[in-house]
């Protein structure tokens, strides 16, 4: 046990949070134009271990957090295919961006599940996991990353202009 986790938890935990920072690198290359290889390939790399080491989880039957990453693990998929095999030529820069940002969201939704499930100070705000307060956080983040997707894909998009 580490930190009162199971060490296949505590690992999980761990790639995770890497996932998500590199997520936040990879956001603020896309948003300053710049390409960030390494992070994003670090990104990648992090988010699909976080999808399949859930998986390795103990579990008695399919729970949402496995439904969300069946569904990153296909945005992952389609992320790595314009990134590396068609080297985000086009219109596949845009499908990249996007790709990375769905896999992105889906970490930090998880994130913020679990936050209310852990932290006592918002388990207390929302006990069964579908109270207002569980619900206007989810929804501030779907909106920010909307917001932040879009202004990604137009910034983003203009380095393929300048490069092409």
């Amino acid at each position: 046990m580490i930190l009162g986790l199971t060490v296949p938890v505590f690992l999980h935990v761990l790639i995770s949070l890497a996932a998500i920072g590199a997520g936040l690198m990879v956001l603020a290359g896309f948003i300053g134009d710049k390409r960030l290889d390494g992070a994003n390939a670090f990104f990648l790399a992090t988010t699909i271990l976080t999808s399949v080491s859930g998986f390795l989880l103990p579990a008695h039957k399919v729970l949402p957090s496995h439904v969300l990453g069946v569904l990153s693990l296909i945005a992952l998929a389609i992320a790595c295919f314009a990134r590396y095999s068609k080297k985000m030529r086009d219109g596949w820069r845009r499908t990249y961006v996007i790709a990375a940002m769905i896999s992105f969201y889906f970490n930090v939704f998880v994130l913020v599940a679990q936050s209310f499930l852990k932290v006592s100070s918002l388990h207390a705000l929302a006990p069964g996991g579908s109270e207002p307060p569980f619900a206007v956080a989810q929804s501030l983040v779907l909106i920010a990353f909307i917001a932040l997707t879009v202004l990604a894909v137009k910034k983003y998009h203009l380095a393929a202009a300048r490069t092409a």
